[in-house]
């Protein structure tokens, strides 16, 4: 089981909060009990309790219910929640995610922006602390500043990248009405932050800073906010996604794990690959709950689990055809097709591929997300940590830089290298060329019907849609598929299942309409 450091509610330093994030290390409990500021002394072990707040905002807004993952998915065109026969319309919201009608006044996509916030609220909060002396450090004390910075960047290149124009509130203690800002402003202030900040990040990689912003993490962030320079500001970042990129690989502390499932076991903390996640425990950090959302119920009889799962999500059928059969990462991604109870062997239920619609399902259509391991006896919440970013992503952002910089051949060298892994049972299939990579797209868009695409419209107008394709086979199912298809073109133009094309306007979310509420200085985006 992984261990968590506890803290209780110190109301001076106002270290609120649950279990720190750092769930990866293995030692012994620390509670701290009404502590007064000018008698906190903290030494290096205390930091971990200071940042928690921050990193642990993360757990409910990653892989929790109606999170940064649903919101990424469930916009773009791999994954759906359709009706099933134990319900899941509720109120309509994976209707509208999937067909890009959602508003201003809905959970779903607001409650990003909202996790986002308290996420930099908390980091914020501890950086007046330090800074004011209320928190009194002697050593460190630049350095965990940084740290905060970047992971209060992070957060900031959320909303950059969800919401776009967005408030920047820096000042805890300032307690006037936030400006808005436009999105290349806010672009320019998680540039500005993370590249200030990055050279006194440390370069360590082990257990005390697994799940933290080393320098790597902070670079591997830097680096997709580069790749998806051209959507945020309309001028392309492409050289420096590769000089961060290159700085990572230069580093030589990650390596692709020998098998593509390592990086999402139960131990996951293990794998080489991780640069950062957010860890999860089914004891002390249960939000991660993707297993119960996609498994059907009756499948509590086959690892067997502790709890009945919910059985919502699937994936789109015309995603799965763009596998080839011999990738592995179709079966390692995927649950498929008959499963047998774990005692007695009898058939339980048979996933199918097709879907009817977004409005009507059997309870088997669809293929299930199987990528994060379901281990006999599970429980509600997982303990896969949930990866953020790791080093296949820094290999195939360099990639595609290279790609759109006229370098298709070294393109195509990176992204054999990440296919190698997959395709063991046929290794002459993970070669791709520089030409394969500046093909189209192998996804048949078009609206889904009878178990059919109907008014189809194809991918092979998808610039660089072949490496569009390969983003999507290793990354399914990791909240990166609508960022992907928005920066290569599909987001608002192409047809999938039952969503037809979008306007522009749907490639930022709205404000919620609690916040302009609250906040006479903002202005919808808009179309909203």
């Amino acid at each position: 089981m992984k261990k968590y450091y506890k803290y209780t509610k110190i109301p001076l330093l106002a270290l609120a909060g649950g279990l720190l994030l750092n769930g990866c290390t293995k030692l012994d409990e620390k509670v701290y009990s009404q502590v007064l500021a000018q008698n906190f002394n903290p030494t290096a072990a205390d930091v971990p309790a200071l940042v928690g707040p921050v990193y642990s905002n993360l757990r409910g807004m990653t892989a929790g219910w109606q999170g940064y993952f649903d919101v990424q998915e469930e916009a773009a065109d791999a994954i759906i929640t359709p009706a099933r026969p134990n319900g899941w319309v509720d109120g309509g919201t994976y209707q509208r995610m999937h067909q890009h009608v959602w508003n201003a006044t809905q959970g779903q996509p607001n409650g990003l922006y909202s996790g986002c916030y308290r996420g930099i609220n908390n980091a914020n909060r501890v950086i007046y602390q330090i800074e004011s002396g209320e928190i009194p450090m002697t050593t460190g004390k630049n350095e965990l500043i940084a740290e905060l910075k970047a992971a209060r960047a992070f957060y900031y290149s959320l909303l950059l990248d969800n919401h776009g124009n967005v408030p920047i509130v820096t000042d805890y203690k300032d307690v006037s009405l936030p400006k808005q800002k436009t999105r290349k402003e806010v672009y320019d202030f998680v540039v500005k932050e993370l590249t200030d900040n990055i050279p006194l990040l440390t370069e360590v990689v082990n257990k005390s800073t697994y799940g933290r912003f080393t320098k790597w993490a902070a670079k591997a962030v830097l680096a997709r906010v580069y790749l998806n320079a051209e959507v945020y500001v309309g001028t392309a970042a492409w050289d420096k996604v590769i000089k961060e990129c290159d700085d990572i690989i230069a580093k030589n502390v990650y390596s692709l794990a020998t098998r593509y499932k390592d990086n999402f076991v139960t131990n996951n903390e293990n794998s080489p690959e991780l640069i950062f996640t957010v860890p999860y425990d089914e004891i002390f950090a249960t939000e991660s709950t993707i297993h119960m959302k996609t498994l059907d119920p009756l499948m509590q009889q086959v690892y067997p689990m502790q709890v009945q799962p919910w059985g919502g999500n699937c994936a789109v059928p015309q995603f799965i055809d763009t596998y080839d059969p011999d990738d592995q990462r179709l079966k390692d991604t995927w649950i498929m097709g008959p499963q047998y109870n774990a005692t007695t062997g009898a058939l339980v239920i048979n996933y199918v591929k097709d879907v009817k619609s977004i409005v009507e399902s059997t309870s088997n259509a669809g293929y299930r997300i199987g990528k994060y391991e379901i281990k006999s006896g599970m429980r509600g919440g997982s303990s896969v940590d949930f990866p953020l970013m790791r080093y296949a992503d820094v290999l195939l952002m360099k990639a595609e830089a290279l790609l759109r910089t006229n370098k298709a051949n070294d393109a195509a060298t990176i992204v054999t290298q990440v296919r190698q892994r997959s395709f063991a049972s046929n290794p002459a299939k993970a070669v791709v060329t520089g030409a394969q990579l500046q093909q189209g797209s192998s996804y048949n868009y078009g609206e889904w019907a009878n178990g059919a695409v109907v008014n189809p419209q194809g991918g092979a107008n998808v610039v660089y849609g072949r490496m569009l394709d390969e983003l999507g086979w290793e990354f399914a199912a990791e909240a990166k598929r609508r960022q992907d298809i928005i920066r290569f073109g599909v987001f608002t133009t192409k047809k999938w299942f039952n969503h037809t094309s979008s306007n522009n306007d749907k490639i930022i979310f709205p404000i919620p309409q609690s916040a302009m509420l609250t906040n006479s200085n903002l202005k919808q985006n808009p179309g909203y």
